[in-house]
C-alpha cells in the first residue's frame, strides 16, 4: 500500500528503526529518535544498493517520489544513480571553487613579475569595479556571451567605450586561462567581436613644427601664472619626450648628475626594460633648479605634488597647464613625443632607428632589436643636445630653423 502524507506524519518512533514502504523501492525510515529519512533500495550490476533523498518533512512525499522516478530513469539508461549523485556533488563543489572571481584572481596573481606594479593594480581595480560585482560569484564554466555582454553594456552606458573594450580583453584572457587549467571549456568573449560600440581612433593632439616658437614663448611669458615646477615639468617633458607617467613618477635616485643621464627602471617602462635618457645641458639645468626647490621637502619625487609633496604630481597637471597656456585641443602631454619624433627627423636629420630607440619603441625586425640592445647611446647623446639647442633657438628667435646643413 502506498504512503500518504497523513501516514508519514502519523509514523511514531519505536524501540528499533522501521520502514514504511511506498513502492518502487522507496520507503520512509523511522528512527527511535523520531527522525524520518527517505531511502530507495535498488539493484545495479546485480548488487543491492541504497540511495538517500533527505529527511521528512523537509523533503515531502511528492519530492521523494520525484527523486525516485529520476533515479529509475538513470537506471534504465545504465547509470548508477548513487554515482550520478556523487558526480553532481563534486561538480557543485568544483563550481563553487571555480567562480569567475576565483579564476580571475588566480590568473591575475600569475601576472606578477610580467607587469608593472601600476598596471597590475589597474587591472585588479577594473575587475573589482566593473566585473566581480556582476559575475564574480558565477561559476566560470556557466558563463555565456550574453552574461558577459550585459556586464560590458553597463560600462558602455557610462560612455567609457575604451574601458569596455579593454575589459572584454581582460575577460578573454581569464577565460583562456580557465580553459588551460581545466576550469572552463570555452571563451565566450570571442563571440562578442563587433558587439561593442567603438570610438573613432584619435591621436594625441600635438603641435605642428611651425607652432613650436609660439608654445615656447607662451611658456616663457607664463601669462597663465603656472607654478615653477609645473613649467619645469613641461619643459623637461619637451626636452626628453618621455611618456607623461614616466616623467611625473621620476625619482631622484634615477638621475645620474655625473653621467648626465636618467635611467628609468624597467618596471615603469612599457617595454619592461631599463631606459636611458641622455640629459642635455638644458635638461640638467632644469633638474638642478628643481632639486633646489624641492630639496627641503624630503621626498624622492622629482616632481612632487604641490599640495601633497609625499606624492607625485597628478597625471592631469601638465595637461591642465597646457590648456591654461592657450593650447587646448592643440597639444597634450603625450603630444611632445610626436612633436619631437617629427621635428628631429625632418629638421635635425636623424635616422628613424635612433629616434625610435629614444622613444623606447620596439624596433622592427630582429636586426632592429639587435640595434636596440646596442641602444645607439652615443648618437642619442648628441641628438638630445641638438634637440635642446634647436628648441632654444626656436624660443629666442621665434622661428623654426633647419639644422640639416649645419649638421652636414
Amino acid at each position: 500500500m502506498k504512503l500518504t502524507n497523513t501516514a508519514c506524519n502519523a509514523a511514531k518512533p519505536k524501540e528499533k528503526p522501521y520502514k514504511k514502504a511506498d513502492g518502487g523501492g522507496l520507503y520512509l525510515l523511522v528512527n527511535p529518535d523520531g527522525s524520518k529519512y527517505w531511502r530507495m533500495k535498488y539493484r545495479f550490476l546485480d548488487k543491492e544498493k541504497l540511495l538517500s533523498f533527505g529527511t521528512y518533512p523537509l523533503i515531502s512525499l511528492a519530492d521523494a517520489r520525484e527523486e525516485r522516478d529520476k533515479a529509475k530513469k538513470l537506471l534504465a539508461g545504465g547509470i548508477d544513480p548513487a554515482t550520478a549523485k556523487k558526480d553532481k556533488k563534486r561538480k557543485a563543489v568544483r563550481n563553487s571553487q571555480n567562480t569567475f572571481k576565483a579564476v580571475a584572481l588566480e590568473w591575475h596573481e600569475n601576472q606578477k613579475g610580467r607587469w608593472s606594479q601600476n598596471h597590475y593594480n589597474n587591472v585588479l581595480h577594473r575587475m573589482e569595479t566593473d566585473i566581480f560585482p556582476f559575475i564574480g560569484s558565477e561559476p566560470i564554466s556557466s558563463l555565456e556571451a550574453p552574461d558577459l555582454l550585459e556586464v560590458l553594456r553597463k560600462i558602455e552606458k557610462r560612455g567609457a567605450l575604451d574601458i569596455a573594450g579593454r575589459t572584454r580583453q581582460i575577460c578573454g584572457q581569464i577565460f583562456r586561462y580557465g580553459i588551460q587549467t581545466g576550469k572552463c571549456k570555452r571563451d565566450p568573449s570571442l563571440d562578442l567581436k563587433g558587439a561593442l560600440k567603438t570610438r573613432k581612433t584619435e591621436h594625441f593632439a600635438a603641435l605642428d613644427i611651425k607652432e613650436i616658437p609660439e608654445f615656447l614663448q607662451a611658456l616663457e611669458r607664463n601669462d597663465a601664472r603656472l607654478y615653477g615646477r609645473t613649467r619645469r615639468a613641461i619643459k623637461l617633458s619637451m626636452l626628453t619626450f618621455v611618456r607623461p607617467g614616466e616623467l611625473r613618477k621620476a625619482r631622484w635616485p634615477e638621475i645620474d648628475f655625473e653621467a648626465k643621464q636618467w635611467i628609468i627602471p624597467a618596471e615603469r617602462m612599457k617595454m619592461r626594460r631599463d631606459h636611458i635618457v641622455p640629459l642635455s645641458r638644458q635638461a640638467m639645468q632644469i633638474l638642478k633648479e628643481q632639486r633646489e626647490e624641492t630639496g627641503v621637502l624630503n621626498t624622492d619625487w622629482v616632481f612632487p605634488s604641490q599640495i601633497r609633496p609625499k606624492e607625485p604630481m597628478s597625471d592631469g597637471t601638465v595637461l591642465v597647464a597646457i590648456k591654461k597656456l592657450g593650447f587646448k585641443d592643440r597639444m597634450t602631454a603625450h603630444g611632445f613625443r610626436a612633436l619631437a619624433r617629427t621635428t628631429i627627423r625632418e629638421k635635425l636629420n636623424y635616422e628613424p632607428d635612433v629616434i625610435e630607440c629614444q622613444l623606447a619603441h620596439k624596433a622592427a625586425g630582429p636586426l632592429g632589436e639587435a640595434y636596440n640592445r646596442a641602444q645607439f647611446l652615443q648618437q642619442r647623446k648628441v641628438m638630445m643636445q641638438d634637440w635642446s639647442d634647436y628648441l632654444d633657438t626656436a624660443t629666442t628667435q621665434g622661428k623654426v630653423v633647419n639644422f640639416k646643413k649645419k649638421r652636414a
